[in-house]
């Protein structure tokens, strides 16, 4: 097997153990060490942020981060939920880091993420999220560096019994496209965590019209506060649409070093424990929401028009066609539109993030 890389970076009130590391930035999460490893038969190196280990944590909250790449907020988050939850002696946080090199970073990064180093394994701003190979590796792929991350963690820290995987927007993206394809972790528990992402995958060409009453209405009908009257039914999307059902919307044209097919990934989300999360005033176009910045493709309106329709539309999609047996409803969360600090700590997100196995 391939040697291990590891490096470790404390913050300013630990001491640095490795000098090869990237030094702490100043506005580095409090609490964090930011580690570095080096997966079997990969060309470079993964990185991701974790807690101070709580002697032998039997669970783990992975957060994924935002198109920004903003790890160190994100692991804010989620430490603040894990303190709030009283979870902190027996959950490791942990936030990976997908690497962007190149000027191409510059349009995805927040500061104080350390930058890519020669030897990282890296992504495009867009590629990480969507499952995509590494851009310094023909072989190896964004799922397949969760799969390794979740490994790594389960073998430094044998005493986990759970993982819960949480994504945030472009993070819950890539989670919900993840889960159909994640590999089982030997005898821990796996849980998914889906919050506010811009656009879903289906796993057929139908996509969402809102009824009410069991008749055609208006997407209006699925706004918070009040969703008590939102319902959907399914068919064909818009023949117009030529992407709709392509990949990162639909299972068509799905990239080929995926290690299921479409069907078998179906089934292994219809399987899995899954919990969705809403901003509910992550809807409209108004302050909070980073509207410009949603996904305004025909393939992608045809899941709904803002964030919140698609997740309700979604979860239904779930209900009907997948997990028909299961519990997949969305839980909103009041106050909050499109921001990882105020849902993920929030009280009505603790039962995602914290319960279960």
């Amino acid at each position: 097997m391939m040697a291990r890389v590891m490096t470790l970076v404390c913050t300013a009130a630990m001491l640095m153990l490795s000098s090869s590391a990237p030094a702490a930035a100043a506005d580095e999460p409090d609490g964090a060490h930011y580690e570095s490893f080096q997966p079997s038969g990969a060309a470079g190196v993964l990185h991701y942020y974790v807690s101070q280990t709580p002697g032998a944590p039997t669970h783990a909250l992975v957060a994924i981060h935002g198109h920004p790449r903003d790890a160190n907020k994100t692991f804010e988050a989620a430490m603040t939920a894990a303190q709030n939850a009283d979870r902190l002696g027996d959950t490791l946080i942990v936030a990976p880091v997908f690497q962007v090199a190149g000027p191409e970073a510059r349009e995805c990064e927040t500061r104080g993420v350390p930058k890519a180093r020669d030897g990282d394994l890296s992504w495009t701003c867009e590629s990480w999220l969507e499952g995509g190979l590494a851009s310094n590796d023909a072989t190896f792929g964004s799922f397949d560096a969760l799969d390794a991350i979740l490994a790594e963690l389960t073998r430094r820290w044998p005493s986990l019994r759970s993982v819960t995987v949480a994504g945030f927007s472009a993070g819950g993206q890539m989670v919900q496209h993840y889960i159909g394809f994640a590999a089982d972790q030997g005898g821990v528990t796996q849980r998914f965590v889906v919050a506010d992402p811009g656009i879903w995958l289906y796993f057929d060409p139908d996509r969402p019209q809102p009824l009410q009453q069991g008749r055609p209405a208006d997407w209006s009908v699925c706004s918070a506060p009040d969703v008590s009257s939102c319902a959907f039914g399914f068919a064909p999307g818009p023949p117009d649409c030529a992407d709709g059902n392509r990949w990162k919307y639909g299972t068509d044209g799905m990239p080929a070093h995926f290690k299921r097919s479409a069907a078998e990934a179906r089934l292994h989300y219809a399987k899995a424990t899954i919990r969705y999360l809403e901003g509910a005033l992550d809807s409209g176009e108004g302050k909070g929401t980073y509207y410009r910045i949603l996904d305004k493709s025909c393939a992608a309106e045809a899941q709904g028009p803002y964030r919140l329709q698609r997740g309700l539309a979604y979860a239904a999609y779930d209900r009907a066609r997948l997990a028909t047996h299961g519990d997949r409803h969305v839980t909103l969360i009041s106050g909050c539109a499109h921001d990882v600090a105020c849902v993920f700590p929030s009280d009505a997100a603790r039962a995602a993030l914290f319960d279960g196995p």
